[in-house]
This record gives structure tokens, sequence and C-alpha cells, in this order.
């Protein structure tokens, strides 16, 4: 590797990332064709798992968590934006994770920036994302529809605003965080194969710790105790109220949430393109 590839590795990244640009498009393709390759149903299952899954947390934890005095405006759409948004960070996570190890006998053959396999699988991941994100327009459209039709609207504080065109925000927050998280874990995993059974407790600790089934109110934690700060570090927590805030509360977000929201995710990248860049070269032993 040259002087000047060590001295400025990220405008490297950038120019082999445009070279390799149809090659990109060609895992990613790729990936998403062989996502659903041995289901009858195929790609509709983008649309439908997250639905039915929806249907069983909803009739699980509606009654707990989903009471109209609680804040959460309407509970199936509350719970819908967390868990899509949480399946996209750790699906995409995962397969960031596995995807240097999964591409050994092409790296071993063939020169090919290696960042490009995590890349392909988060975008990948993203497309599939995108297409679910039909199951949240079918799912408010149902409840604004039933609304119309009731003489007293079970959910009256569900509406349709122009905020909503501004989710886009925390989507492409939430595609840096899980960018970065990806390329550490790809490094990691090339090194310490454990480390796919603990982040995958990592993901069921997570899940409990991001308010995608609750709100923090209503586990009874006061304001400003220690448990509510902690859980509130937690990046994905800020993304997905922010989602919500667009979509579902019809408000402005907080700065809070999008400034920390964004520093860490931007933090967690570069972080990750730097570890990646400088143990990339060592893959090839231990792949």
């Amino acid at each position: 590797m040259s002087d000047t590839a060590k001295k400025i590795p990220l405008k490297n990244y950038i120019k082999n990332a445009y070279k390799y640009r149809y090659l990109m498009q060609e895992i990613v393709r790729k990936n998403v064709k062989l996502q659903y390759r041995d289901s009858v149903l195929g790609m509709f299952w983008t649309f439908l798992q997250p639905l039915l899954t929806t249907i069983v947390l909803v009739f699980i934890f509606g009654t707990v968590f989903g009471k109209s005095n609680d804040g959460v405006v309407c509970y199936p759409v509350y719970l819908l934006i967390g868990r899509l948004l949480y399946e996209f960070f750790t699906q995409s996570t995962k397969r960031a994770m596995r995807s240097i190890r999964n591409s050994a006998s092409v790296l071993k053959k063939v020169y090919v920036p290696k960042y490009i396999y995590p890349v392909s699988n988060v975008l990948s991941n993203f497309v599939t994302f995108a297409i679910s994100l039909l199951v949240l327009v079918v799912v408010m459209g149902y409840f604004l529809i039933k609304n119309q039709m009731m003489d007293v609207p079970k959910y009256p504080d569900l509406h349709l605003s122009l905020t909503a065109f501004t989710c886009f925000i925390p989507v492409i927050i939430l595609c840096v965080l899980s960018l970065g998280v990806g390329l550490i874990l790809s490094v990691l995993n090339v090194f310490f194969k454990d480390i796919e059974y603990i982040y995958d407790v990592i993901c069921t600790m997570l899940f409990y710790a991001t308010p995608i089934m609750y709100r923090l109110k209503s586990l009874g934690i006061e304001e400003g105790a220690i448990v509510g700060r902690i859980l509130k570090l937690n990046p994905l927590y800020s993304i997905i109220e922010m989602f919500r805030c667009s979509v579902l509360y019809c408000r402005p977000f907080d700065m809070n949430h999008l400034i920390y929201a964004s520093v860490f995710s931007v933090v967690t990248l570069l972080l990750g393109v730097l570890i990646f860049y400088k143990n990339q070269d060592k893959f090839i032993l231990h792949i």
C-alpha cells in the first residue's frame, strides 16, 4: 500500500467506492434476490413478516402499554415504527458482520475493496427496509380510515401532517449508524468468531432496552432517574423517537435527540472506517 493511501485513506475509500459502484450494485441486487429465493411468497415476506409480528405484539402487549391515556396516540403504529427501525439496524449490522467471512473465497482470489461487502449488505437491507415501510403506510391508512368511519374516533390524535416528510432524516442517521457498527463488527468477526454469539445477546438486550413496545413514562421511571438516563444513551432511542415525531406525533424533532444521534452515528462511522482500514490487510490471514 502506498504512503499516499496511508495518509488519506478516506479519499481512497471514496474513489474506490465510485470505481466499483457497479459491482456494489450487483452485490446489493444479488443479496435482495437471495434473501427470499427459496420461499413461496418471495419478496412479499418483506411486507407480510413485520405486519404479522406487529399483530402478535399488539395482541400481547396492547392492553399493557397501549392505553389511550399513555400518550401513545396509536399503539399499533407506535409499535410498528419501533420494530421496523430496530429490525433494520440489527439485521443490517448482523449481515455486515458476517460479510467478510462469507466472501472469503472471492477475497482470496480477486482484488476487491473489502469494505464493499459490509457496505453492500447494509444497502441491500435498506432496500428491504424501504419496501417494508409500505406496511407502515397501510397500517396508518387503515386506522385513519377507521377513525373517519367512527362517530367517536378511537385514535383522535392520529392524523397526517407535512412533518411526515422529515422522516428521512432519522432514517439517514440510522443508516450511518448501521454502517459504522457493521464495519466494526465485520472486523471483530474476522479475528474473534464468538462475536456473532455475543452480538445476538446484545441485540436481545437492545430490543428490551429500546422503547419499541413501551414508553419510558409507562415504566414509572421518575424524571432524571439514573435508569432513564442510561436508557436514553441508546442512540436507537433518539432515532426512533425522531421518526415517531415525524410520522406519529406530527411535531418537530427534539433537537437533543437530533444532535446526539447525529454525532454518535458520525463518530461511530468514522471509527468504523478507521478500524476497518487499519486491519483490512490482515483479513486474508484469518478468513
